[in-house]
């Protein structure tokens, strides 16, 4: 059974699921922003970048998935933004509530080469102060949801990189 698991990371089965759970993330996010009216702050829109991040690297595997070292890279950089994005939704969750004070800014913070708040703005524009994440199912926040979520995709990750290091191995 570990076999076929292992041998799933491997395949395109693996790369396709993750980019589409990405894309529901986003497309969640983009619900709530644009139906339900519940605009991002900044630590919202540095996930959705993240998410775009897991989206990008997805397809870019499925395009060179026979090509093992592009694949390894491509994972690692994976793990990265799962990490990264469990930092951010740490940081959401705390300024939620209320075990990190401070206040988030309005600003990106995105250097000028990388302006994805000024080229796509209907997705990566702040619009609001961070302080509170909207409820989803069973009164449970979107900070609460990500701060489940994201540390099982971290460890899919890891776990895939693990796989795809053992089938290099054979």
């Amino acid at each position: 059974m570990l076999n076929k698991l292992f041998l799933f990371f491997s395949t395109k089965g693996y790369w396709l699921s993750l980019l589409i759970l990405a894309a529901l993330f986003e497309l969640t996010g983009l619900f709530y922003q644009y139906y339900l009216e519940i605009l991002p702050c900044v630590l919202c829109i540095h996930i959705r970048i993240g998410l775009a991040a897991i989206m990008l690297l997805s397809v870019l595997a499925l395009i060179v998935q026979n090509t093992r070292p592009a694949l390894l890279l491509i994972q690692l950089l994976i793990i990265l933004v799962n990490a990264s994005l469990l930092e951010r939704a740490y940081q959401l969750l705390g300024v939620e509530q209320g075990f990190i004070m401070g206040s988030c800014s309005m600003d990106s913070g995105l250097p000028a080469f990388l302006a994805l708040d000024k080229w796509f703005p209907l997705i990566f524009e702040v619009m609001e102060p961070c302080g509170y994440t909207p409820e989803l199912l069973f009164s449970i926040t979107m900070a609460e949801a990500l701060i489940m979520l994201i540390p099982i995709l971290l460890l899919l990750s890891l776990f895939s990189l693990f796989a795809l290091i053992k089938n290099n191995s054979h």
